[in-house]
């Protein structure tokens, strides 16, 4: 997995960095098991401080994406094919689409725009057609 973050970004980069785990989860290049990089390791990388790091992973954490052990560190807990989403899910889900629909509607995308967009969104994320047999 590689990931690509924006330093001058307005978006904070422990956000940034939850975001493209998902993302690389979703297109089939990290899957359930895979290790992550250590804290420390991913912070070096970056040039970026290990709490930032931390942060992005706590997040993950608690949204059940990955588990951190002592011992081996933080891998990919959930993939598309672990099945139905958690329960609580879909409610906080729903919610921040929501926001994005509003964003899109405001600024004047209208709903085939935005409908088209989403479907070539979801046709990039390829790890639910891989793991369905």
């Amino acid at each position: 997995m590689n990931l690509t973050l924006d330093l001058d970004s307005e978006v904070p980069i422990y956000q940034q960095i939850r975001d493209r785990i998902v993302e690389a989860i979703a297109c089939g290049e990290a899957v359930e098991g895979d290790p992550l990089p250590s804290t420390r390791q991913l912070a070096a990388d970056f040039g970026i401080n290990f709490h930032t790091v931390n942060k992005a992973y706590d997040l993950l954490r608690a949204q059940g994406v990955i588990r951190v052990n002592r011992k081996s560190g933080a891998v990919i807990r959930r993939d598309p094919a672990s099945g139905p989403p958690e329960p609580g899910f879909s409610p906080d889900w729903e919610n921040r689409m929501r926001v994005l629909l509003a964003e899109a509607t405001v600024h004047g995308i209208d709903r085939d725009e935005t409908v088209r967009r989403c479907a070539a969104i979801l046709s990039g994320f390829t790890a639910r057609e891989r793991t369905t047999p």
